[in-house]
This record gives structure tokens, sequence and C-alpha cells, in this order.
């Protein structure tokens, strides 16, 4: 049996625990945190997602469920599940941001709105989901100008001349 003195096990290499991300909800009431990086990421055009979080789109990261813990707050959330797909929707019941979705098809893992991250989460989305639900208002890159008088504000010059 090999014994260490307290000298050699501090010198010993630690594995490292693996990058973490945290994420909260507005009123900082609820905080989660995954291991980085996250498994997916990608864009949800769909109208569930467009009414949950009153936008054109949102976009999500996604890792298994045993990468990710909540650090607080749990307690606080409230859950709304979709009629149609039996999908869970998880908000602050303090602030009402929303924190997790949860598919039914998908029962080991669980997808966070990328804005909640403060910190990167080592993915990039590269998907659109339901891109055919994609609305006409939706900004899409269209090429913007400051407004005059208005500091941080842009827009895209009005409406195009008729010819």
């Amino acid at each position: 049996m090999v014994v260490l003195n307290k000298t050699q096990i501090a010198a010993r290499p630690r594995k490292s625990n693996p990058a973490r991300a945290e994420a909260h909800c507005a009123c900082g009431a609820v905080v989660i945190e995954i291991a980085a990086p996250a498994q997916w990421a990608w864009h949800d055009h769909s109208s569930a997602t467009r009414r949950a979080h009153a936008a054109a789109y949102a976009t999500y990261v996604g890792t298994w469920k045993s990468r990710f813990r909540f650090v607080r707050g749990e307690e606080r959330l409230t859950r709304y599940e979709e009629p149609e797909s039996g999908a869970v929707r998880r908000f602050c019941a303090r602030c009402g941001t929303p924190m997790l979705y949860e598919r039914k098809r998908a029962p080991n893992t669980v997808n966070i709105p990328r804005a909640l991250f403060s910190s990167g989460v080592g993915r990039e989305p590269r998907y659109h989901v339901a891109i055919d639900e994609l609305r006409d208002w939706a900004y899409l890159g269209e090429k913007l100008k400051p407004l005059n008088g208005f500091p941080g504000v842009v827009w895209n010059g009005g409406r195009k001349k008729r010819e």
C-alpha cells in the first residue's frame, strides 16, 4: 500500500471540472448553470416560442440534464405545459423571465434561452427551427443608419420611394 504525505497529495494533478456557464432571470431569484460547451444552439421561430418570449424568435442553448443544475431558486419557477405538444416551459414566478424549455420527446435534455447567459456557452447557434414561421416584420440584417437626435437608435431609412 502506498501512503502519500500532504505535499505529495497537493502536488498530484487534479481532474479539472468542466467549464461552467451561468444564467439567471431578470430579478436574479433563479440561477442555473450548465457544463460548457452546451450541446447545441439554435434560433426558434415557432409561434409557441414567439408568444412565450414576446419576440420575433428566441435563441436557445440545449444541454443534457446531467450537465445542468440549479444554483438557486428552483422553487421560484412556475410551469406551463403546451396542450398540443406537451412541451413544458418554466418561468420565474417573480419576474416572468422564461427560463427552461423541455420537450416531451427529449426527456433527458433541457433548453435555456441564450440571452440569460452572461458569458459564452461554447456553442454558436447555427440552426433555425420553424423557419417557415418566420415573420415578415423580423429584422433580417438590412442596412441601418443612425436616427438623428436619438443616440443608440438606428433605422432602415423608412419607406422606399415609389417609382
